[in-house]
Order: C-alpha cells, then structure tokens, then sequence
C-alpha cells in the first residue's frame, strides 16, 4: 500500500515537473493560502434577498426532479412525512439519522410511523435526516459525515426525506465552506475532527442518461429526494 501510494506521488510530482517534495518556501505559501482562503467567483443569481434566496432554492431544488414540502415549523413536520410516505405509497417504517435538531419534532403524534435511529439496512426503503446546510444556486444539499449523519442514510435506502431549516440556506457554495472552517474552529466537529470526514453534496435524485442517452432516476442512489423546508424565526 505504501509503495502504491509513493508512486502515485512520484507520478504527480512528474506532472507538475518536479522530482520531489516541494522546497519549503512554497510549503509556506500553501500552508498560508489553507490559513487564509480566498472566496471563489460568486453567481450573481443568487444574490437576492433571504426570501427569496428559498425561493430559489426550492425552485432549483424542484428543476432536478426533487420534491418539496414546506412547513410553519417543526411540529408540521411528522404529519407531513406521514401524508408524503402515503402519497407515494411507501411503507410507514423509516431509518433516521441521530440528530440531536430531528428531535425537536413530536413524531409520537404520529403512532403508526415506525422510526429506527442509526444506519440503514439493504431492505430499509426510506432514510430521514437533515442537512446542515444547502446551496440556492443550484438546488443542493450538503451533509457532513459524523456520528449524528452517517453518510449511508444519504445513498442506500431508495427514498432519501431532508428535513431543511430554512435558515440553513446559503447563497452559494463559498458560504458552506466558509460554515465548515467556522465549525471546525468552534470545535463543532469533534475533539479530534479537523474537518468533515465526507462532505456530500446531493442535488436531486440519483439519475442517469448513460443507455441510450434515456434519463434514469435511482441509478447509483436514491430514486426520490423529498425536502420538507421548515421556516424559522428569521422567516415567520
């Protein structure tokens, strides 16, 4: 393994047109570029106002074949998952991630919704989390491996449900990285986490037009993406 990892070094290396290691000058410079990130190009179309920066989220969200509820607040929100895993016929029993923000939910109100905690199995059909954070310019979620979020619930069962506060909807992806180093400096990643282990961002269903140029959903992942948007106080 080692050896494997050497080489593709070296190869690396090679392509940039150098034989080694890089001098300690440049070194410094790129320690200091990780210090100090600067801000990519910004699109101008999601420089709007927070209202309608959820529009345009749930608009770009709807473009690629995700679904969306949207919600007064979190006690709307069992009722709502109940109505959609009825809509489209899927059963009553869900995988939820362990997140502490899921709690605050009443899905006792809710009796014959069967909720299990942890990660999902081959026959479990329908995942439950939330994302930390999501991107209006183009529709996308992004989700942060960890203990509260394992990355599986995001790809294995065929119906993957999001439960969004609406607050948690950047304007651009810069602004999710930028959310990220000032987790990790706050500590909120872990003790020993320097940065998410896995940082997946979801826009849509899995989908594929690789036979004959033919669309299809489900192809390496979820074949439904359904977004309950929650309005907080910053939107009431």
């Amino acid at each position: 393994m080692v050896a494997n990892r050497d080489g593709i070094l070296d190869d690396i290396r090679r392509s940039q047109g150098r034989d080694g290691p890089i001098d300690d000058q440049r070194a410094a410079e790129l320690r200091a570029r990780m210090a100090s990130p600067t801000r990519n190009l910004l699109p101008a179309r999601a420089d709007l106002p927070a209202s309608e920066v959820i529009d345009l989220f749930q608009s770009m969200a709807e473009s690629v074949f995700a679904t969306v509820d949207r919600v007064a607040d979190m006690s709307a929100v069992p009722e709502v998952l109940t109505d959609y895993l009825k809509r489209e016929n899927l059963p009553a029993q869900v995988v939820m991630a362990p997140d502490p923000s899921l709690d605050d939910a009443p899905w006792s109100d809710q009796p014959l919704l069967e909720i299990r905690r942890g990660v999902p199995q081959e026959s479990d059909m329908v995942s439950v989390t939330s994302a930390p954070a999501a991107i209006a310019e183009t529709g996308t979620l992004a989700m942060f491996s960890g203990a509260d979020h394992p990355s599986t619930l995001n790809f294995l069962p065929e119906t993957h449900v999001v439960v969004l506060p609406v607050d948690r909807i950047s304007k651009n992806y810069e602004d999710v990285w930028d959310l990220i180093r000032q987790r990790v400096d706050a500590g909120e990643m872990g003790p020993n986490e320097r940065m998410p282990r896995t940082v997946n961002l979801v826009t849509g269903p899995s989908r594929s037009g690789d036979i004959e140029q033919t669309l299809l959903l489900g192809a390496h992942g979820p074949r439904r993406l359904h977004i309950i948007l929650v309005d907080t106080d910053e939107t009431a």
